[in-house]
């Protein structure tokens, strides 16, 4: 099956597969949207953003907004972009840029530990994953160019995290 580069990765990397596990992947809605991804047609699009528009809620099954950023951190983030945008940065790099100077991955995996309703989804996400059914995480970001929250996710779910 072909898959971009963005798009998925199988949940079980170590070479210990369990045959019962629901496989974990990620894509970017605009690539679901425009059949730039090969998802197999069993698995869930649990959508994770704060913000979600019409357009996006009809391009996911559900979307579990306990999983995505604090609204705090995304205006913070947000208003940094546009400052680097207006010194002339292009959009990419001023995401990127912003991501670092506000401390985004650190507070994000933060607001995963301490958060009860973020642990309570990650949860729900984990018994999903383990009764067998296969999860993709979608949100905005084509992580080809940009930084993403969905990407630190998954990795919590994969159990490459110590905040899972």
């Amino acid at each position: 099956m072909a898959r971009g580069t963005d798009a998925t990765r199988e949940a079980e990397t170590s070479g210990e597969t369990d045959p019962e596990r629901g496989t974990l992947e990620d894509a970017y809605v605009a690539a679901i949207q425009h059949d730039l991804v090969d998802l197999p047609p069993e698995t869930t699009l649990v959508g994770v953003v704060r913000r979600p528009t019409g357009w996006f809620h009809s391009s996911v099954d559900e979307n579990v907004l306990e999983l995505a950023p604090p609204e705090s951190l995304l205006e913070s983030f947000k208003g940094r972009v546009e400052d680097m945008k207006m010194q002339g940065l292009c959009e990419e790099g001023a995401h990127n840029a912003a991501w670092d100077e506000v401390g985004f991955e650190e507070a994000y995996r933060d607001h995963l530990e301490e958060s009860a309703e973020a642990q309570d989804a990650l949860s729900d996400l984990e018994e999903r994953l383990e009764s067998g059914e296969s999860l993709t995480l979608v949100c905005f970001e084509n992580t080809e160019k940009k930084r993403c929250h969905r990407t630190i996710l998954r990795e919590v779910l994969e159990g490459d995290d110590e905040t899972a």
